[in-house]
């Protein structure tokens, strides 16, 4: 029998979204979505470890309102593995988060992302790709960008990528309040709201020719408002960024943390002292292209 990996340990990436346009409703209820992707340097580990005996799998955090919740993406993750490849194997999940929680930035999603591909390396299973990308899909809309982990463009609910071009290296500096958002509960009353003029071709064309005033011009997150009706501190934080000297901020999926981009280092290292005793989780990090 040949030697198998027992463990791996993988980075697991943060995104925002640059812009987030609704663009309509599906008959099951799931909205239409036009996405404007960066995923960012910050991130979680994950350590996983295959439990040789074991009659069930464990996912633990250094965050302690995620230990040992089945509806833990990454759980879920393994268990849909194992409904298409009937595998026996039981496992630890070890999350080391960086990631803010319910902050709009992707972590459960990206963490449920490195734990299928994590799965398929460990115990050699060989799933191609479109295997892969129907299992994420599953479990989230947004996972499958995970597998990317690229600047993108996203549609249809969020399952459709179309990698874009970024000129210029940008540094995020993400500021997130103590409370966070509930995605379901800002999509369920979303619709309520006014939507944004987003024109999201001016914003990939402002990417790509690195120009940050057409790019201002046309972003937006149709969830920000609803979101800032659930937590008010989401509308401070993004005048305090711009006040910051920040020109592309807003808010990232259906929040609660907000960003600013910069060319600038020097401006965002600036911005982060300035903030890092605010009360607010604040982490000062690049955009990957």
């Amino acid at each position: 029998m040949l030697f198998r990996k027992q463990s791996l340990a993988k980075k697991s990436f943060a995104k925002i979204n640059l812009s987030l346009k609704i663009v309509g409703n599906r008959e099951d209820g799931y909205h239409l979505l036009e996405m404007v992707n960066l995923p960012l340097t910050l991130h979680d580990v994950i350590e996983i470890n295959i439990l040789e005996g074991a009659t069930d799998t464990y996912v633990t955090a250094d965050d302690p309102t995620l230990n040992g919740m089945k509806s833990n993406l990454c759980h879920q993750a393994i268990e849909e593995m194992r409904n298409v490849f009937h595998f026996k194997e039981n496992f630890l999940v070890q999350i080391h988060k960086e990631i803010p929680f319910a902050a709009g930035l992707g972590g459960g999603s990206s963490n449920a992302a490195v734990v299928i591909e994590s799965v398929n390396e460990l115990l050699n299973l060989k799933a191609s790709h479109e295997q892969l990308m129907k299992i994420a899909l599953k479990i989230g809309a947004d996972v499958p960008f995970f597998f990317l982990n690229k600047p993108a463009l996203l549609t249809g609910i969020g399952e459709k990528m179309k990698e874009i071009r970024v000129q210029e290296k940008y540094h995020c500096l993400l500021v997130k309040p103590t409370q966070g958002v509930s995605t379901a509960a800002c999509y369920e009353v979303c619709d309520r709201f006014e939507r944004l003029p987003i024109n999201t071709s001016e914003i990939l064309k402002g990417l790509e020719e690195g120009d940050d005033s057409l790019i201002q011009k046309n972003m937006g997150n149709d969830l920000q408002a609803p979101a800032i009706s659930f937590v008010p501190e989401i509308a401070i934080v993004l005048k305090r960024l711009t006040d910051l000297g920040f020109t592309l901020v807003g808010m990232s999926g259906s929040g609660s943390c907000c960003f600013g981009l910069t060319k600038d280092l020097k401006k965002a290292k600036e911005a982060y002292k300035r903030l890092e005793n605010s009360g607010y989780t604040i982490h000062l990090c690049d955009v990957i292209r």
